[in-house]
C-alpha cells in the first residue's frame, strides 16, 4: 500500500497545532495532524480562559505582543461569539503597590494600542458604592474597570480542528509520533495508533513540531540539525471555589511579589482563581497543583476579599505547563510569553519548523507567521484567509447570542431555556444540526449528568473526536464540575460501547 504524502505534517493537537492545520488546509494544502492523546489535553485546556492583551506584559515592554493580542481579541470575538464573550475586569487600587498614575497610563495604552472597536474602554470605579466593592475589604475604595474576553479554551482548539477537517485535513488523535526521518525532500513519520495498537507511516514535505511542553522530549525522535534552543516549562495552576460574588465581572488583583491573579466567574456556580508561575521539571502529563501553590492563591485572594479563603474551600484545581522560549530570564514571571519560530532545513533538505511559547490569544497570528515562514517550501499555498472567517458555529454576531437561543428553542421546544443556552454557548449554530432529530423528550436519549443527553454525546463522538468520558466532561464541556464519579463511569461505558459497535460496522 502506498504511503500518503502530505504537504504539511503537524505534531501536536493543541491550539497552535490545530490553528496551523486549519489555516494551511484553507490555503489548499494537504495537511496531516497527529496528537498523542486528546485534542487540547495539555496546556490548551489549562489556561486562565482569557482572550486578552496581557496588561502586565506592558511592564516588561512587550508592546508588540500586547498590540497583536489586543487586535486578535476582537478578531476572535467576531469569529467565535458562542465560546468567546466580553468580560469586564475590576482592578482595585492597592496604595502600597503600583501608583494610580502608572495604572492609568497602562490602561490608557491598553485601550488604544490595539485598535479597540467592539469592547468598551476603561472607567474608574468607586468601590464604596459599586456592587463590585461589597465583597472586597474596606480599605479598597477606588479602582478601575476595563475590558477583555473569556474563552472556552479547549473548545477553541476543537473548533479549529473541525474546520481543518472540513477543509480536507486529516486529524488523528491518540496517535503518537515514534520517529520522523528526513529522506531528501520529504519526512517519513512512523506513528502509533494507540487506540488500535497499530503502527503506520505517512510522508510529508514539511514537518511542524507544535508539541508544546513535549517539544524537547520529542526532538530526539526527529532527525534534525542540533540546536541550542530549548523550552522553559513554567507551571500555571488555578483553584476553583464556590461562587464568591453574584455579579458577572471578574477581578484582577496585584500582589506584593509583583504578580497578579484573577478571580473570575466560572461555570455559573464557581469562581476560578489563578494563576501561579513556577518553573517545572518532569513529565508534563503529570503536572498538578502543589500545596504551596494552593496556599499562595488562597492567601493572595484573601488580601482582597472580605471572606478569606483557605485550602479547605477549594473544590477543584487544574495545572498546565507554559512551554516558553528559554530566553535566559531568571524569574519565571518575567520570561517572554511571545512565540518564537525556529526553522531547520538541514543541508537543503525537508524543513522542520519548531514552535516555542505563544499565547492562546495570538494562535491565529502565530499560524500566519508559521505559514509565511514555510511559503518558500510550499509554493502552491494560497493567501491569508482566517481573519474574517468564522469558526464552526460562530456565524452570528456577538450581540445576537440571545436571539440564537430563542431560535433554537423555537425549533426544538423540548429544550429548556438553560439547556438551549448551554448548547448555543458550547456549539453555536451547530446546535441546530445537532438537535435536528429531536422531536420529543424521548429523542434526547439517556441523561448522563445535568443536561447532558445521549444525542449530544453521539454528536461529540461522531464529529469532535471524543473517545472517553474525560473528553466529553472536561474538554468538550465543563460538566465534569457537576458530574459524579458514578455518572462519569456510566458515560464512559456508553462511549466505549458505541465506539466498539461503530468499529465493527466499519469493517
Amino acid at each position: 500500500m502506498n504511503t500518503p504524502v502530505f504537504d504539511l505534517a503537524v505534531i501536536g493537537g493543541g491550539i497552535n497545532g490545530c490553528g496551523i492545520a486549519r489555516d494551511a488546509a484553507g490555503r489548499g494544502l494537504s495537511v496531516f495532524l497527529c496528537e498523542q492523546d486528546d485534542l487540547a489535553c495539555g496546556t490548551s485546556s489549562a489556561s486562565t480562559k482569557l482572550i486578552h492583551g496581557g496588561l502586565r506584559y506592558l511592564e516588561y515592554y512587550e508592546f508588540r505582543l500586547v498590540r497583536e493580542a489586543l487586535r486578535e481579541r476582537e478578531v476572535l470575538l467576531t469569529a467565535a461569539p458562542h465560546i468567546i464573550w466580553p468580560l469586564r475586569f475590576i482592578l482595585p487600587h492597592h496604595a502600597g503597590l503600583r501608583p494610580a498614575w502608572l495604572i492609568r497610563l497602562g490602561l490608557f495604552l491598553y485601550d488604544h494600542i490595539g485598535g479597540r472597536k467592539l469592547l468598551p474602554g476603561t472607567t474608574s470605579v468607586d468601590l464604596r458604592t459599586d456592587e463590585a466593592g461589597r465583597v472586597l475589604k474596606k480599605n479598597f475604595s477606588k479602582g478601575f474597570e476595563y475590558s477583555d474576553c473569556w474563552v472556552m479554551d479547549s473548545r477553541l482548539v476543537v473548533l479549529n480542528a473541525m474546520d481543518a477537517a472540513a477543509k480536507g485535513a486529516t486529524i488523528r488523535t491518540r496517535t503518537r509520533l515514534l520517529s520522523a526521518t528526513r529522506t531528501g525532500k520529504t519526512w517519513t513519520l512512523r506513528l502509533l495508533d494507540r487506540s488500535q495498537d497499530k503502527e503506520y507511516n505517512v510522508e510529508a514535505r514539511v514537518l511542524v513540531n507544535a508539541s508544546g511542553p513535549w517539544l524537547d522530549e520529542l526532538m530526539p525522535r526527529i532527525t534534525h540539525t542540533a540546536s541550542r534552543e530549548h523550552i522553559r516549562m513554567v507551571k500555571g495552576s488555578h483553584i476553583i471555589v464556590r461562587k464568591m460574588f453574584d455579579h458577572g465581572r471578574a477581578y484582577i488583583f496585584q500582589n506584593e511579589d509583583g504578580r497578579i491573579i484573577f478571580a473570575i466567574p466560572y461555570e455559573g456556580d464557581f469562581t476560578l482563581i489563578g494563576t501561579t508561575d513556577v518553573d517545572f521539571h518532569g513529565d508534563p502529563s503529570a503536572v498538578a497543583i502543589s500545596e504551596e501553590e494552593t496556599a499562595y492563591l488562597c492567601r493572595a485572594a484573601s488580601e482582597y476579599f472580605t471572606n478569606e479563603l483557605s485550602p479547605a474551600d477549594v473544590v477543584g484545581s487544574f495545572s498546565g505547563i507554559r512551554p516558553l522560549f528559554d530566553d535566559g530570564k531568571s524569574d519565571a514571571k518575567a520570561a517572554t510569553r511571545d512565540y518564537v519560530v525556529k526553522l531547520d532545513t538541514g543541508r537543503d533538505e525537508a524543513p522542520l519548523l519548531s514552535l516555542y511559547g505563544g499565547k492562546i490569544t495570538t494562535y491565529r497570528k502565530l499560524a500566519e507567521s508559521v505559514l509565511a515562514k514555510l511559503s518558500p517550501f510550499l509554493p502552491n499555498m494560497g493567501g491569508t484567509w482566517t481573519e474574517k472567517a468564522p469558526l464552526p458555529g460562530g456565524d452570528f454576531r456577538p450581540e445576537n447570542f440571545t436571539a440564537e437561543v430563542d431560535r433554537l428553542r423555537a425549533h426544538r421546544p423540548v429544550l429548556t431555556v438553560g439547556h438551549a443556552t448551554r448548547l448555543i454557548r458550547t456549539y453555536g449554530t451547530c446546535a441546530q444540526t445537532m438537535t435536528a432529530p429531536i422531536k420529543d423528550r424521548h429523542a434526547l436519549g439517556k441523561c448522563f449528568a445535568a443536561d447532558l443527553y445521549g444525542f449530544e454525546v453521539d454528536y461529540l463522538i461522531d464529529n469532535e473526536w471524543a473517545r472517553n468520558a474525560g473528553d466529553v466532561l472536561w474538554r468538550r464541556t465543563r460538566l465534569g464540575l457537576v458530574a459524579t464519579e458514578e455518572e462519569a463511569a456510566t458515560l464512559d461505558g456508553y462511549i466505549q460501547e458505541k465506539i466498539s459497535v461503530d468499529r465493527l460496522l466499519s469493517i
